[in-house]
């Protein structure tokens, strides 16, 4: 783990060339996919994360997996990778199967640095990651139209870092970014067969419901009721 902000960025510049940029991925619908996701309690310097796999085709739940850790990296914009990364490499590796395609709830090349967590993530691990993130971090872009499907490029500059893409008919956008040895094309399309029902991917949802709840049972508090510990939510989620 890095000691400090510099030794961090210097990291990121060692591993940012090792980024896969020109395969195309997995076909949507059809093998695994896995999200990931992480939650804290910074009373207790705690931090869970959660990877929860489904079948591409059902997005029926076919393994997941827990990790906890204390938090040994500070929290600073463009540097969350080196907070998160440990427990969610502790989480994949505890899985009993293949995770096929990684979904990250954060970024990949819509970072700054073009190394957000799906990119960093997926140099360490090898396997095929994409960012999907609720918020467009620092980068500009048009509003797309108001039907699912509809996007627009998420632009530093002229460079496309990503898009904003509408899962559901007047929702906010999600924004997509490329992690490692996925195609934006292919990116938003596994976003798209991932959120059949609400705005954020399956994935996603499952990940966060699953972390929350074993944050809560890692720091000694009761669980949540049921219609609060699982992914149920409106389609604006």
């Amino acid at each position: 783990m890095p000691a400090d902000e510099a030794e961090a960025r210097a990291v990121q510049d060692v591993l940012r060339p090792r980024v896969v940029l020109d395969e195309p991925g997995p076909p949507p619908g059809a093998g695994r996919v896995t999200g990931v996701d992480v939650a804290y309690d910074d009373e207790r310097d705690l931090v869970v994360a959660a990877a929860v796999v489904l079948d591409a085709a059902t997005l029926e739940v076919v393994a997941e997996s827990t990790a906890e850790g204390r938090v040994t990296f500070p929290y600073v914009p463009g540097l969350l990778a080196f907070r998160e990364i440990p427990a969610v490499l502790a989480a994949l590796e505890a899985l009993p199967v293949d995770p096929g395609l990684v979904v990250c709830d954060g970024y990949g090349r819509a970072h700054p640095r073009r190394f957000g967590l799906a990119s960093h993530l997926g140099v360490l691990t090898g396997l095929p990651v994409i960012g999907v993130a609720k918020n467009p971090f620092t980068f500009r872009h048009d509003p797309p139209g108001p039907l699912r499907g509809a996007f627009t490029p998420l632009l530093d500059g002229d460079e496309e870092v990503g898009r904003a893409l509408r899962t559901q008919d007047g929702t906010k956008p999600v924004f997509v970014s490329v992690g490692h040895r996925t195609g934006l094309d292919n990116a938003c399309a596994h976003t798209l067969a991932l959120a059949r029902d609400f705005r954020q991917p399956e994935t996603t949802r499952r990940a966060d419901a699953l972390c929350r709840s074993a944050l809560r049972a890692a720091a000694g508090r009761p669980p949540l009721p049921p219609e609060l510990s699982g992914p149920a939510g409106s389609v604006a989620d």
